[in-house]
């Protein structure tokens, strides 16, 4: 997980840097100028490594060439040695075809690079690489989104067709902003803190989105060419009626649901770095847990194994809190190395600032549920581990959540749990990433529970 900011810059945004506070008095402001300035933003997000595109003394080959600017901060979680954002890709000429930064993981990167991309294998640097590599081989963006299996908020840019594009997963488990200045420039970014100072307007990109856009000469500005807005579920996920998928076959729907489950968490635990769970003892997080430990000591594609094969459970609350008292249990049970922090009002109250700050929001639900999950995430941190597990989504699908209880008929039910599954990158999803980041802890990748991809 990581930071990214892409700048695509307006003729009028860049005749004096002052204006926007990004250089001295006189000077004019490059679209890399902006990338930089709002990706010092962003370092939480990404404390390992910090690239930029186009370097400082590139020379552009066009007018839109010199309005474009990328920037990444890295949190490496996979392929540390090699995975450096802005992943640039050349052509057999040496010239720049496609720049790409990403925010997130593709979980399928191998089955892709087997089946689709045979004769690219051997120059991959990182997972997300693949994201370029398949629009340069089928040129249909649609195609590659529909073919990915992962979280992630990307912006690619082709040189050769002078064509931008932005994409978002379907959940929108990563975040990605985009912003409109007054005179036309678009700034995208993973935050909205890293360039809110500069827009009129700031906005969600749409889950599931793919933006295009052209430069237009005449009006001196990029504009979108096209929006498509991929559907938030793969069919056959959600049923029109809830009755529909289950009918006499509960033994096969539970089945299914517990072969999805156990996926979903095994192929969340690609990583090079230490890693841990998140353990409230709750149903979620517990199955999380056991799942994890379960699979631990597996053998990955290469015939290594998982970077810390001993698997650390973290938690956190009050002193005498019951959510710590289950937790304990569960982590004696499946065999974790369990971690537990108590924490005081008072820590709540003083980081309250801190919170609000890093989460964006004055929800108060959003701020409460953030409080203590930002508190454990700086001390995880402070213990050198870089992504844990979670039992996050489970509620929005399965009805946990008390008030469910009150739903009138079943056909309610399913409405409401749809509802608020379309609505958790507004809220929990966007809650956990950002409460984790502030401390540059992944937590992978939100959505345990949600509809796995079958590839």
């Amino acid at each position: 997980m990581c930071g990214i900011t892409a700048v695509l810059l307006a003729g009028a945004d860049t005749a004096n840097g002052v204006a926007n506070g990004l250089l001295r008095s006189g000077e004019a402001a490059t679209a890399r100028d902006w990338a930089l300035t709002a990706s010092k933003c962003l370092t939480h997000r990404g404390p390992d490594w910090f690239g930029c595109w186009p370097g400082k003394f590139a020379r552009p080959a066009s007018e839109s060439q010199s309005r474009v600017a990328f920037g990444h901060t890295r949190l490496a979680v996979v392929k540390p040695e090699t995975g450096a954002q802005p992943i640039v890709r050349k052509d057999e000429h040496g010239n720049t075809k496609t720049v790409l930064v990403v925010n997130g993981e593709i979980y399928n990167y191998k089955f892709l690079l087997d089946t689709y991309l045979k004769n690219h294998s051997h120059d991959v640097r990182s997972d997300c690489e693949v994201i370029a590599m398949l629009y340069e081989e089928f040129k249909d963006f649609e195609k590659v989104m529909n073919l990915i299996d992962g979280d992630f908020a990307f912006c690619l840019y082709d040189l050769q067709a002078d064509c931008i594009f932005v994409g978002r997963d379907r959940m929108g488990v990563d975040p990605l902003y985009i912003g409109h200045t007054a005179a036309g420039s678009l700034l995208f970014s993973s935050e909205m803190k890293a360039i809110h100072r500069w827009c009129v307007q700031v906005d969600q990109v749409d889950p599931g989105a793919i933006l295009t856009y052209n430069y237009n000469s005449a009006k001196g500005m990029w504009m979108e060419r096209e929006k498509k807005l991929l559907p938030r579920y793969p069919s056959n996920r959600f049923c029109e009626s809830p009755g529909a998928p289950f009918g006499d076959c509960t033994k096969e729907v539970l089945a299914n649901v517990r072969n999805h489950l156990e996926n979903s968490v095994k192929k969340r635990m690609m990583t090079d770095v230490p890693y841990g769970v998140l353990l409230s003892g709750g149903l979620d997080s517990s199955l999380v847990s056991a799942i994890v430990c379960r699979h631990a000591h597996d053998e990955r594609d290469d015939g290594s194994q998982v970077y810390w094969p001993q698997v650390h459970s973290f938690s956190i609350g009050l002193q005498g809190a019951p959510d710590l008292i289950a937790a304990k249990k569960v982590a004696d049970y499946v065999g974790t190395v369990h971690h537990e922090f108590v924490f005081t009002v008072q820590d709540g109250i003083d980081s309250l600032p801190d919170v609000i700050e890093h989460i964006e929001t004055f929800d108060v639900t959003t701020v409460r549920a953030s409080t203590a999950m930002f508190l454990l995430s700086r001390m995880i941190k402070a213990m050198g581990v870089k992504m844990v597990l979670s039992g996050e989504g489970a509620d929005e699908i399965f009805g946990g959540y008390l008030y469910f209880h009150k739903a009138p008929n079943p056909e309610e039910l399913h409405e409401e749990t749809k509802r608020k599954i379309q609505l958790l990158n507004h809220y929990d999803v966007l809650r956990a990433n950002k409460s984790t980041m502030a401390w540059g802890v992944e937590v992978s990748r939100r959505c345990n529970y949600t509809f796995p991809r079958e590839t």
